[in-house]
């Protein structure tokens, strides 16, 4: 939800206006896809990447807006807290060599804001949660100024009623509570957005949520929290207990997360509006913030409405595979945008794992009927969602037409990656360039040696070694921003100092 904002305190007359625009935005958006509206044809994909900036200790150093500041380019924004920043890839054609034009343009981007953060006394890092945060860093002071988020923080406890209970079992145990939504912010993504035709949307939706286990097992980058060794990918149940705006009584009850990986597959003709739809019937508005836009006059007068109050209330909904609607040089067009993969460990780790989401999207897309997600309960996928998240590339999940259970990694080798191969051969990505960064994925499997399994891997010789926790965290964030920044893939990194 990356709009700025001015108005941070609500009536009632505000809500029951915003109602009725989101409705009204509602019914422009079912008219536009049913006229044909929809920019069609086009295949672009593009990149965004939440960094931490991190001080000579390898702590968070809440220096955002200077560091924006020295930056100076609309490529970088503000995230929820003042040691995170974002930024993006311009879209591109998904052809040719693309993965190798975002692999420059990613290692620019982060040359750029490291060199910058070194005059400041600071760097910068891609990765899931960075392993030496503590409860300090998330009290409200080190909210980022922006008015957006604080309205967000409010509206969301105000919501909630109470303070927000994480708990998470893993290797650790780790319960505590927290008067803000800041927790978010120690969960750094990469995400993933893909231009695609309206009536195939929900084709390409189902088949990144039935990706999304598979894909979280081989890009887990997030194994520690507050001291504690958790999931592989702790990100995945942090970010959806930070951000829930419910009661124990409400979840009890039924009542649909903010965070959400969904409830049943999309119809193939009604994918795309399924969602939106969803999104007005369940979730109440958390920022009731209307425009002047009326999308029905728009409509009458040939025009293009960008239904900002639709768009607004879906940016404040966090799906795993969420829809995006934005007009681009005047036509209306929907991307999806993937939110399951971490930040980093490096850069060709990142486009690797890019390559392999996009190619093995298309490859399920493409294949004749029945698709595989018509063989698999969405509660199967589901499952297989939160067991890739806990165990990594050590997961077992179930796969239509393989078997009841299969070790990920063996789905990855012998099912997905020829799959992606031939998605990205279709699209007509550069053949050296599939292989290269496919190959990435093929040797991280093998290895067994995802982000998650090095830092775990890493800490456990760094503390046999003798040093305490503490000192072991510091270390192990040490060395890998020193591994990161070298920019070779995780599986090469040699385990500890």
């Amino acid at each position: 939800m990356g709009r700025d904002i001015e108005v941070t305190e609500f009536t009632r007359e505000d809500r029951l206006r915003y109602r009725e625009k989101v409705k009204a935005n509602l019914a422009a958006l079912r008219t536009l896809v049913d006229s044909g509206a929809f920019e069609t044809g086009r295949r672009t994909c593009g990149v965004e990447m939440e960094v931490y900036i991190t001080d000579p200790a390898g702590k968070p150093a809440p220096i955002n807006a200077k560091l924006l500041e020295r930056i100076a380019s609309h490529e970088f924004q503000t995230e929820l807290a003042q040691f995170n920043i974002e930024f993006h890839v311009p879209p591109r054609l998904l052809t040719g060599h693309v993965f190798h034009t975002i692999e420059s343009e990613l290692r620019r981007s982060l040359n750029h804001a490291h060199d910058t953060a070194e005059a400041l006394g600071a760097n910068v890092m891609i990765i899931g949660i960075l392993p030496t945060v503590t409860d300090l860093d998330f009290t409200e002071q080190f909210m980022s100024a922006n008015p957006r988020y604080k309205a967000l923080n409010d509206m969301m406890l105000a919501a909630r009623g109470e303070d927000i209970l994480i708990r998470i079992d893993g290797a650790d145990v780790l319960q505590t509570r927290t008067s803000s939504i800041l927790y978010e912010a120690a969960c750094t993504s990469m995400q993933l957005h893909l231009q695609v035709d309206p009536h195939d949307f929900g084709l390409y939706w189902n088949a990144a949520q039935l990706l999304s286990a598979p894909l979280v097992a081989v890009g887990a980058n997030s194994p520690f929290f507050l001291g504690k060794q958790l999931h592989h990918e702790t990100r995945i149940t942090l970010f959806e207990q930070a951000a829930d705006t419910r009661t124990e009584e409400l979840a009890l009850q039924g009542v649909r997360p903010r965070v959400w990986f969904g409830e049943k597959w999309l119809d193939e003709g009604e994918g795309l509006w399924d969602l939106f739809d969803e999104n007005v019937r369940y979730f109440p508005a958390l920022l009731p913030i209307c425009e002047d836009e009326d999308p029905a006059q728009m409509l009458d007068a040939g025009k293009v409405p960008t239904l900002p109050e639709l768009t607004l209330h879906n940016g404040t909904i966090y799906r795993w595979n969420r829809p995006v609607y934005e007009v681009v040089r005047g036509r209306p067009h929907m991307r999806i945008e993937n939110r399951v993969l971490p930040a980093g460990p490096s850069v060709p780790d990142s486009v690797a794992n890019a390559a392999f989401y996009y190619g093995a999207l298309h490859g399920l897309v493409s294949r004749p009927r029945p698709y595989l997600w018509e063989q698999i309960s969405f509660s199967t996928a589901r499952d297989n969602f939160y067991t890739a998240a806990r165990q990594g590339l050590g997961a077992r999940l179930y796969w239509p037409r393989v078997g009841a259970s299969v070790p990920v990694s063996e789905l990855i080798l012998r099912h997905l990656l020829p799959l992606a191969r031939d998605g990205l051969i279709e699209w007509g990505v550069d053949a050296g360039d599939v292989d290269f960064y496919l190959g990435i994925i093929e040797e991280r499997t093998l290895s067994g040696v995802s982000g998650a399994g090095w830092q775990m891997a890493s800490w456990r010789t760094l503390v046999d070694s003798g040093r305490d926790r503490e000192q072991a965290f510091a270390e192990l964030v040490r060395l890998y921003q020193q591994r990161s920044y070298a920019s070779t893939p995780v599986h090469t990194w040699p385990v500890g100092g």
